[in-house]
């Protein structure tokens, strides 16, 4: 049997691409694969100015002293004027069948989630002052002391290793 009769392709045309991009070893894209891309920026330059950090899926706050009798109603009554809820939590206690005392408030954007922690802290609900904060808040930036490694001595900080000093 011959090549024809087979119908095999002829690979001589076919460029192999593999890892990372596509990217060739002379460290240009083949076919513009890795250039055509666009991602999508997790935080907003807002986001940069301030302490508070995006869940995965929009801005979360956290509404503090709920009173136990509150219901999903009356709780979506007071936030939903500051924008439009993507996601509430008012998590009961199994024991009393009673509201713990917060909820989770999620908005799309930072703007509608700053509206509703202005606004809304301060407030009652029920008889019962609302405080409002950012579920989820960034940490103070740390990193390391500058001019030491691990320890001043380059030693191990173990008690039983000074005692020999």
């Amino acid at each position: 049997m011959s090549d024809d009769e087979m119908n095999i392709d002829d690979t001589t045309g076919v460029v192999r691409r593999k890892g990372r991009g596509f990217q060739s070893s002379a460290g240009g894209n083949e076919g513009g694969v890795a250039s055509e891309q666009t991602f999508d920026r997790v935080e907003s330059s807002q986001a940069a100015e301030t302490r508070a950090a995006r869940s995965v899926e929009g801005w979360i706050v956290l509404v503090t002293n709920v009173h136990e009798e509150a219901t999903e109603e009356d709780v979506t009554d007071k936030f939903a004027e500051y924008g439009e809820i993507k996601n509430l939590h008012l998590n009961l206690d199994r024991r009393t069948g009673y509201v713990k005392g917060y909820a989770l408030v999620e908005y799309e954007t930072m703007a509608e989630a700053q509206a509703a922690i202005d606004g809304a802290a301060g407030t009652t609900l029920l008889d019962q002052t609302l405080q409002c904060d950012y579920a989820f808040v960034r940490p103070p930036p740390t990193g390391p002391k500058k001019g030491r490694g691990r320890d001043a001595r380059g030693r191990s900080a173990s008690p039983s290793r000074r005692r020999g000093d």
